[in-house]
Parts: C-alpha cells; structure tokens; sequence
C-alpha cells in the first residue's frame, strides 16, 4: 500500500518507522520542517517526501498534527486525495475534529476515521520517535457511523501490523469524556504538582511516587493548551471532582478527624483494585 504521513513528530515519526520496519507499504512523508522530512529520509522512516502527485496514490492519509492544524490540512487537501482513501487523524481530542471533516469526507469520496493512540512520552519531536513506541498499546477510533465490518477489520489491521494489540471503538464524544479523565487531568494534576515550592528539595527525598506524579509535567505546553480548549467541558467537570475530593481530605486534616481520613484513603484504594480487576476482565 501507500501510505502518506503528515506531520513527522513524535507520533507520526513513530508510526513512519514502524510501517517502515514491520510492513512492506511504500510510506511517504510531509512534514513543515524540511529539516525534519530529510532526516527521515537519511534514517529511512520514510521512502520519499510527501508530494500533491503523491498524496492523490495514497491508500491511506495519517494525520498527525495538532487538531486545528489537521482540519486546516484536510480543508485544503481533500480534493487531492485517493477515492476511497482512509483518512485517519492522530489528535487527542476528537468531536472537534470529527465535525469538521466527517461532512469533507462525503462530499469528497473519501473515509474519514478519527484514531487517537494511546500511548507516547513526556518528550516530543521526530528525534524521540522509534518504532516500538506502540507495542502493547491500545488505539481508540472513532468510525464513520456506517462503518462495515470490513472497514473496521482493515483498520485493526492496519494498526496490528505496528504493535497495538487492542482497538476501542466507541463515539467522538465518549472518547473525549472518557480522555479528559484518563488524560488531560493526569496531565494538569502533574503540571500543578510540580509548582509547589518543596519540588525544588525533592532530590534525595523522591522515588516512584514523585516521578510518576511529574513526569508528564514536562509536556508540550502549545499542543495541550489546544487539546484542554477544545475539550473544555468535560475537563472543567472532572477538575472540579477533583478539588471537591482534594476538599474532603483537607476537611479531614484540618479538623485532625482521623475516621473520615480513613474512610477516605480506604474508599480510594477500594476502587483502584475495582478498576484494576475491570482492566483484567476486559
């Protein structure tokens, strides 16, 4: 197959090396850097650079740019893709993204799925991709709501041959329900964590605990600024659950009421184990 991969960062120099190194599919690369799309020659991440020409052979579109910029890719390309292509997004957030080009893809001819993988580093750049980065990971996608049977297996297919071995199928809005939790308040909880004061003695004091609460401190700040804008409601709602139970715990604290502190630490890890045991039934 053709392949085109816009946007040769993190995510879409990680899968342009794992096309590369687990299929034989002839992958073509655009990237606004030029810098970049030629080290991803050097390095063979990809066959060739991504041309107008080329784009219109493609069997399948990887877009892999912030949400607004992929919208804006697909508004000014779409006319020049395959008919019948599968264009898949890689954004974080995926209502935004589905409403603008689900009405594109109709009157286009081409297959517009929304795909978000899950997984990645606090680091970004062409330069940090590899080609394990997706072994073991899961995939969300958000299909066209007449998606066959068929298009579903091509593209767990598709994502199989580079290492993901689960594929979650659900609507652009559970997923972005579901993300502000999993996702974008993990990261703004990091990203608060690490303003205390006391971060700057940490060394010396610090082990798992610490590097897990602040490792994805170290983000990207303009893409995640984005992606917490564009789910704004469901990320509002879950900060707020998460400062009316910080409330409780201070409650407890303050009033040095150790039964309430310990129903609640007990509660806590009472639903970690329910949802761990959830993880292995499913």
């Amino acid at each position: 197959m053709n392949i085109a991969i816009i946007g040769l960062g993190l995510i879409g120099g990680s899968i342009a090396r794992a096309l590369k190194h687990e299929t034989s599919d002839t992958v073509m690369g655009y990237d606004i850097n030029k810098p970049t799309i030629y080290k991803a020659k050097l390095l063979e991440a990809i066959d060739c650079e991504l041309t107008d020409e080329r784009l219109s052979i493609c069997d399948y579109v990887i877009i892999a740019l912030y949400p607004k910029d992929t919208v804006e890719y697909v508004k000014a390309n779409c006319t020049k893709f395959k008919k019948g292509a599968i264009v898949m997004d890689c954004c974080g957030i995926k209502k935004y993204v589905y409403d603008e080009l689900s009405p594109l893809a109709e009157q286009n001819s081409f297959v517009y799925v929304g795909a978000h993988p899950m997984a990645g580093i606090e680091r970004s750049g062409f330069e940090n991709s590899t080609h394990r980065m997706f072994n073991n990971a899961s995939i969300v996608i958000t299909p066209p709501k007449n998606a066959s049977i068929e298009l579903l297996g091509d593209i767990k297919k598709f994502w199989g041959a580079i290492g993901f071995t689960n594929l979650e199928v659900t609507t652009p809005e559970n997923h972005d329900r579901i993300i502000a939790y999993t996702s974008q308040l993990a990261h703004v909880v990091s990203s608060a964590y690490i303003k205390s004061p006391t971060a700057m003695d940490h060394s010396g004091f610090s082990a798992g605990s610490y590097k897990d609460m602040t490792r994805v401190a170290r983000l990207n700040e303009k893409m995640w600024t984005e992606l917490f804008l564009e789910n704004r409601d469901y990320l509002l709602d879950e900060i707020k659950d998460m400062i009316n139970s910080l409330e409780e715990y201070k409650k407890a604290l303050e009033n040095s009421d150790s039964d309430t502190l310990l129903a609640l630490l007990k509660d806590g890890r009472e639903r970690k184990i329910a949802a761990d045991r959830k993880d292995l039934k499913e």
